[in-house]
């Protein structure tokens, strides 16, 4: 037991410097829903994060609230991935959600995946406007997953 706490210790004051550093105050609800967007494979949504977080005593208003204050101060990217669904994902320096990058949506069960940035190229050619050239646009690819096709 005395390991895990160990272990745990440095992504608390981690995630709490983060937040604070954000200008935030740091409170148990946006360490929670930071923690969450960490271990998440994929975009989360609202609804995915209550459920996730509700067992720890957070109701949805709270949720929302955090992850919106955590989006406008830059710790967290916000993307509708053409339903409509607001989706969440922890800003990470250096990684592949660093920024804005691919993500695939399956047409059939409609599980989201993050793609490598280099998975998709995007060539300059005439005609195509300089943010598309310069990858500030979002893109979505989309289509039947593995386990629909």
């Amino acid at each position: 037991m005395g390991a895990k706490r160990s272990a745990v210790q440095p992504k608390l004051t981690e995630f709490q410097d983060r937040i604070r550093s954000a200008g935030l105050r740091s409170t148990a609800p946006r360490v929670a829903v930071l923690r969450e967007l960490e271990d998440a494979t994929s975009p989360m949504s609202h609804a995915d994060l209550v459920d996730a977080l509700g067992d720890e005593g957070y109701d949805r208003v709270t949720i929302y609230r955090n992850l919106t204050d955590l989006t406008e101060a830059g710790l967290v990217v916000r993307a509708d991935l053409g339903d409509h669904v607001w989706r969440f994902e922890l800003k990470r320096a250096g990684g592949g959600h660093s920024g804005s990058h691919p993500h695939f949506t399956c047409t059939d069960c409609g599980t989201v995946a993050c793609l490598p940035e280099e998975s998709v190229r995007i060539a300059s050619s005439k005609g195509v406007p300089r943010a598309v050239s310069q990858r500030s646009v979002e893109v979505q690819l989309r289509g039947l997953c593995d386990g629909c096709n």
